[in-house]
């Protein structure tokens, strides 16, 4: 079968649907692919790129005269007329917002894949072209954010004096929001986030940022999605989006619930409470935007200079990369779809994930697609979980005592021991055993590796302890001084090669 890769119509649009990275790896599955000249140079896809990798550059006809027609954006009603009856169009469809576009499929007696309605199951992932621009969106959105802001994001205390780090909002947690995260920690901003899914929280602290608690009911997600929230939930959230805006200089919403307008979020009220030079990065304006005042595809400066973005595009602002995560989407369903690697296409409607994104097959209308049963949180434990007592502190005065009793214990030795040697051997002993416990047991278990030098150190005594002691005329005390060198040398050498490999990880190579 014959795919064709055409060059995108909508105004503006960066993306192409295939590289020549993913042309190679669908010839591979049997398909003979035709490129449309051009289609590729907004994504840094000549089309020498294509040829290349041995496929051929075509004219417009030749690519929507083929088996397979692959594009990015949702093909137009002239785009559809040029389908051959019978053909194949896979691209993004928001089908559930275009029953339009779905009766033109119907018309044309094509069959249509959207790859926009991927069901959020773990097999599918990789064909996820909705998380895979999210991620791209997520990034750019900062990028985006950071040039309006025209300051530094990250702190510094200079002979000058001192910069405080920029202040980041993040409103939502999925892919997006985590790659927005992600980007402004790395730049050194201070970032909180809030998404109504609780089971978020973890992922949220794993990125770097504070997750902002609300007291309310929070439902685990069942699905992947957030829920539309409650009039109790909107009520106890909207004060902390107004206090936590007015106190950021970047706020990012991310915030929309599938086939519905985006929620509003930031009020008219919270948006002029904002500070001057702020920015809103709105990646909810193609569904309506989450803030008041979001113009889509625009940038709006308020009276009170606040910055509110509305773009659209973010994905495609770093065209190569998202067309090469999109052409690998591709190429996944593809291999799903292509079983055989014999270059023909077959649907299989006992597959969830083929099921649910075919909207028309052969001139049928097939949408919506039976429910999937997915679960975004862990199942539910039939059998009765043992619940733990808490673990109850030591009481001050328990610890006293456990001191007093070591201070006895240090003194009853010493006042029974037969010689001074025992005495002051005991006395060492006892200091190491306290300033080892306070030096070492009292550190995060994250700062360990930066106190390599500190161990090194400690070591180092023991060495020089042992070097003392191994001159003895004792057997005994001989060979465990050569076993107390050997161990500390061993740990001192460890600490340095270790070391020295972390230090490596962070310099730039020649």
């Amino acid at each position: 079968m014959l795919i064709g890769i055409p060059r995108e119509s909508k105004p503006g649009e960066t993306l192409v649907a295939a590289t020549a990275k993913t042309v190679t790896q669908l010839t591979n599955l049997g398909y003979d692919v035709v490129v449309e000249a051009g289609a590729g140079n907004a994504a840094d896809q000549p089309d020498s790129a294509f040829t290349d990798a041995g496929v051929r550059v075509g004219t417009s006809e030749e690519v929507w005269a083929a088996d397979v027609v692959v594009k990015v954006n949702a093909p137009s009603a002239e785009e559809i007329g040029r389908l051959r009856r019978g053909a194949t169009i896979i691209s993004m469809m928001a089908p559930g917002r275009s029953p339009e576009l779905l009766e033109q499929f119907q018309a044309a007696g094509v069959t249509a894949l959207a790859m926009d309605a991927v069901p959020r199951i773990s097999r599918a992932q990789s064909m996820d072209v909705l998380s895979s621009m999210a991620n791209v969106a997520g990034y750019r959105a900062v990028v985006e954010s950071a040039h309006e802001f025209g300051r530094m994001f990250t702190g510094q205390v200079t002979a000058a004096g001192k910069i405080p780090p920029a202040r980041v909002f993040v409103v939502g947690a999925g892919v997006a929001g985590l790659a927005a995260i992600g980007a402004a920690s790395a730049m050194g901003a201070i970032v909180r986030a809030f998404d109504v899914r609780p089971e978020v929280a973890e992922q949220v602290e794993s990125m770097g940022a504070q997750f902002v608690s609300v007291d309310m009911e929070q439902e685990v997600s069942s699905d992947g999605y957030a829920k539309e929230m409650t009039e109790a939930q909107v009520a106890a959230t909207a004060a902390m989006y107004d206090e936590e805006a007015r106190e950021a200089d970047i706020v990012i919403t991310t915030a929309l619930i599938p086939g519905r307008p985006a929620p509003k979020l930031l009020s008219a009220e919270t948006v002029a409470g904002m500070k001057n030079g702020s920015v809103i990065v709105d990646m909810a304006a193609a569904n309506g935007g989450n803030a008041t005042g979001t113009v889509t595809d625009q940038k709006i400066v308020t009276d009170n200079g606040v910055t509110i973005l509305g773009y659209t595009d973010l994905a495609g602002r770093l065209a190569a990369q998202t067309s090469q995560l999109y052409g690998t989407n591709i190429v996944n369903l593809l291999k799903l779809l292509t079983p055989e690697k014999d270059g023909a296409l077959a649907l299989d409607f006992d597959d969830v994930v083929q099921r649910g994104i075919t909207v028309v097959k052969e001139g049928e209308s097939t949408w919506p697609p039976p429910a999937v049963q997915v679960s975004a949180a862990p199942a539910a434990v039939a059998a009765p979980v043992e619940v733990k007592e808490p673990k109850v502190p030591m009481s001050a005065g328990t610890k006293v005592g456990l001191v007093l009793g070591a201070i006895g214990l240090f003194w009853l030795v010493n006042a029974l021991a037969p010689t001074d040697d025992l005495r002051r051997h005991f006395t060492v002993l006892m200091l190491s055993i306290v300033i080892g416990y306070y030096v070492i047991g009292k550190v995060a278990h994250a700062l360990h590796t930066p106190l390599m030098s500190v161990t090194n150190a400690i070591s180092g005594v023991v060495v020089v302890g042992a070097l003392v002691q191994v001159a003895s005329d004792d057997k005994l005390i001989v060979g465990l001084s050569a076993a107390a060198i050997l161990l500390a040398s061993i740990n001192i050498f460890g600490g340095f090669a270790v070391t020295r490999r972390m230090l490596a990880m962070f310099s730039k190579g020649a």
